[in-house]
């Protein structure tokens, strides 16, 4: 491993930097959200873990059926503005929550349809956004722009995660809502004036265009293997934080304090792994990504082994550092290696194969805890996240992918978002719906 740190050409760059004001606020937002929502549907009359289960799925559902879709759609359209519009769409299903807890009248079909137009965001978004850093940068810049980028959005989740517990644990659920509906009207504003080129308008249908970009997809063998992991991975770190986790926070440690305790030292590990992994070259990517999964397994094994708060804080610390030292490592190589006319509709398949489970873990964790128990349902989560990574290690092509040549760094561009050479030149390395698949 060698280290190398250009940060402040990237500094420079008006276009990243209006990109990354635009995902820390937003992702503060999204901080508030994450423990706001859960417990906002526990704190309902006669509230049961199935309807937490039920939507929080709804939310899922739709990210995994549309996210195809996103892709295809941000390959001919501009991205930054279908990014800005998913924003907008984001702020009125929050903001819905949010008045309908806040007001008291909050029944679960309606939750569920908001949670709906919210996962609708969520699958517009994902696929233009990973199609967007590598116009804004130079290939040479693209680790240190995905690794800068991580680490200010997650020193912004973890501020959103410290003050969201403060936050419903005062003043309710409702606000923290609101705050995170603000946070995207503000993404939105940032985020609409980035000039990026709308895409070229093609005369090819849109399953024409998913062909080719599962074909794309398919011929890369590091790329579908550890995306079939991620869809474990990510099916059981979803049913960790959206479900088990705070019902075994509640039960254990008192509520939304301990677990926003729990989740804010998951974001503060993540903020170091990305801090780590944007300055650090590693010959085989892959196989170090993959490797630095296994952690994500210590907070179920904890939680569910009893451990002492602080010890499952500790433990989800180490996941965070593990995940996004993968995220970064992945999204670099995806950015790299795939042609930029395809990268969206790529990343679109990454996303969906690594959700495709993640509803069914939502969906199944609540009765299953009601069932079997809260505890012996997060070591199953801990099993599932270990066998799914170790039998991704079987892949040759995980093993022994390797990175590009270090060559001289470019100075980067000024914001106007100029195409930069195809990312697809250059030693095969390994690409974003898995490294930014965690739980929201």
């Amino acid at each position: 491993m060698s280290v190398a740190d250009h940060t402040p050409s990237l500094l420079r760059n008006a276009g990243f930097v209006r990109l990354a004001l635009a995902r820390i606020i937003s992702v503060l937002g999204n901080g508030f959200a994450r423990i706001a929502l859960a417990f906002a549907v526990l704190s309902l009359p006669g509230a049961s873990p199935g309807e937490l289960s039920l939507v929080v799925a709804c939310q899922a559902v739709p990210q995994l059926a549309l996210v195809l879709v996103g892709g295809v759609i941000a390959d001919r359209v501009s991205r930054s503005g279908l990014m800005a519009a998913s924003d907008v769409l984001g702020a009125l299903s929050y903001g819905g929550l949010a008045a309908m807890v806040l007001s008291g009248h909050a029944p679960v079909a309606a939750l569920c349809a908001l949670a709906v137009t919210a996962g609708i965001a969520s699958a517009l978004f994902g696929p233009a956004m990973d199609g967007v850093i590598p116009r804004l940068v130079p290939s040479e810049a693209l680790q240190r722009a995905n690794g800068l980028l991580r680490v200010g959005t997650n020193t912004s989740l973890l501020l959103g995660l410290a003050l969201s517990g403060v936050t419903v644990a005062w003043v309710g659920a409702g606000w923290a809502l609101a705050l995170n509906g603000l946070s995207f009207v503000v993404s939105a504003a940032l985020t609409a004036p980035l000039r990026l080129s709308r895409r070229p308008r093609k005369a090819a249908s849109g399953w024409a265009d998913l062909r080719e970009g599962w074909q794309e997809f398919a011929s890369r063998q590091w790329l579908w293997v550890v995306v079939v992991q991620f869809s474990v991975v990510v099916a059981a770190m979803n049913a960790n934080a959206g479900v088990l986790g705070p019902l075994a926070a509640s039960a254990r440690f008192g509520g939304a304090r301990a677990w926003s305790l729990v989740v804010g030292a998951q974001a503060l590990g993540a903020v170091a792994g990305a801090g780590i992994a944007g300055r650090t070259r590693v010959g085989r990517p892959i196989l170090a990504a993959v490797l630095f999964t296994l952690p994500v397994a210590l907070p179920p094994v904890l939680l569910g082994g009893g451990a002492p708060l602080w010890a499952v804080a500790v433990g989800a610390f180490a996941a965070g550092v593990s995940l996004d030292f993968f995220g970064v490592l992945w999204s670099t190589t995806i950015q790299r290696e795939v042609p930029e006319e395809a990268l969206s509709r790529v990343s679109s398949y990454d996303w969906f194969g690594s959700l495709t489970l993640a509803p069914l873990g939502l969906a199944v964790a609540g009765p299953a805890a009601d069932a079997f128990g809260t505890d012996r349902m997060l070591e199953v989560c801990a099993v599932l996240i270990v066998t799914a990574t170790l039998a991704a290690l079987l892949s040759p092509a995980v093993r022994s992918l390797r990175a590009p040549q270090a060559g001289r760094p470019e100075p980067c561009d000024t914001g106007t978002a100029t195409p930069t050479a195809s990312p697809g030149t250059g030693p095969a390395l390994p690409g974003t719906g898995a490294g930014d698949a965690t739980p929201t």
